[in-house]
């Protein structure tokens, strides 16, 4: 009796369905990235100032009873006048100093050469004369050398200006998709999250343990390298003021934005002046700013970076450094964040598989010891013999 029924159609197997689905998947979210790769600043910054301040929106949505879209709403406005008020009135503020800066150095009143010549003046012979071996000593030379490379490099520079425009308004554009992101994100951010937890192929406990880390690792960063580039930054900009250095708010500035490189960075603005201020002759003022910079403005990344970032990301400190340094150069700006991140979901990635290994050594069954001869007693003794009655292997 032959067989009448018909093959099974190859198209409707399951598995190529499945391999379809993924493919899909994948080559969708790759293009839904590349749409959002010019937005990704916003959209991340939207992403950090959520979880930073979805504590304060849980409070504010318990206060007017559960109302997400008010909660949110008034998340949103604390944000802005918290954060984002404050430091739009000191950008203006270093913008109007270093306007004044550059007003200084036009008309004379400002005269950089002139320090470089009191600093090189003041070395002592040796160091004179290997400068002199480099043709570095002679000032003028080199103020000239610099000067024609910046007017062969006039076009480029006025090409810059000419885009000015341009990058404002595409400022002002991430800003508002910024505020945007962040009220959804703030509003509907336990719906999303739930979404993720069900949509990653992960046991649920792995996946909580991914998310948990990460919005760690996100808070802990962005909280302590703002808190201390605020706080460098603050103690610089009160030194320069107390010894009178033009344009405090602007150095201040710049040592915060700076303090985003631990260890190292703040100093690259003060120690200059401070050896500056040794080799003119300011010898209690040079001093007194080396050691304000040393034992308090090093103290606060000393003390608060670990603090804040390393204790709560459970990183070593040392890998907090590399993975900062390496997120800046890599993701500008937004590496400090994004550095660290990585890091961390690189650590958590790594004790997840450990842990798989583990439980699947745990649970796979021991293979039998071969009998060493056929007539001894060890292969007469049966191979149902129970586990506490064994010897534990060497």
């Amino acid at each position: 009796m032959s067989d009448s029924r018909e093959p099974p159609d190859p198209l409707l197997s399951p598995a190529l369905e499945h391999k379809t689905l993924l493919w899909l998947v994948a080559g969708f979210t790759f293009a839904f990235l590349g749409v959002l790769w010019p937005l990704a600043g916003a959209v991340l910054w939207a992403l950090f100032l959520a979880i930073v301040f979805f504590p304060m929106h849980q409070y504010v949505r318990r206060l007017v009873k559960r109302r997400s879209t008010l909660a949110a709403s008034l998340t949103l406005l604390s944000i802005v006048l918290m954060v984002i008020l404050p430091l739009s009135l000191v950008s203006a503020s270093v913008v109007e100093q270093a306007s004044m800066l550059y007003q200084g150095v036009k008309s004379g009143q400002i005269q950089p050469g002139q320090f470089l010549q009191q600093m090189m003046d003041a070395l002592p012979a040796w160091a004179q004369s290997v400068l002199a071996r480099f043709g570095l000593f002679d000032l003028p030379a080199v103020l000239q050398r610099a000067g024609e490379l910046l007017s062969r490099s006039s076009q480029a520079i006025t090409s810059g200006l000419v885009g000015i425009g341009q990058v404002t308004l595409e400022f002002v554009v991430s800003f508002f998709i910024m505020l945007y992101v962040l009220f959804f994100l703030l509003r509907d951010g336990g719906a999303l999250v739930g979404r993720i937890e069900r949509a990653v192929p992960l046991r649920p406990e792995q996946t909580r343990k991914l998310l948990s880390q990460f919005v760690t690792v996100v808070r802990a960063t962005v909280k302590g390298n703002v808190v201390v580039a605020v706080v460098q930054g603050a103690l610089g900009a009160l030194a320069f003021w107390f010894l009178g250095i033009p344009g405090p708010a602007l150095w201040g500035s710049l040592m915060a934005l700076l303090s985003l490189l631990p260890a190292v960075g703040a100093a690259m603005v003060w120690g200059p002046v401070a050896i500056y201020q040794l080799f003119t002759g300011m010898v209690l003022e040079g001093l007194g700013l080396i050691a304000w910079g040393v034992l308090v403005i090093g103290l606060v990344d000393n003390v608060l970076r670990p603090m804040l970032v390393g204790r709560d990301t459970r990183m070593p400190d040392y890998l907090v450094l590399v993975a900062t340094v390496g997120g800046i150069s890599l993701f500008g700006l937004n590496g400090f964040v994004i550095g660290p991140v990585i890091a961390a979901m690189f650590l958590v990635c790594w004790s997840l598989l450990t842990d798989v290994r583990e439980e699947n050594a745990e649970s796979a069954p021991l293979a039998p010891a071969p009998a060493p001869n056929a007539g001894t007693a060890a292969a007469s003794a049966p191979a149902s013999a129970p586990a506490q009655d064994r010897e534990p292997a060497a």
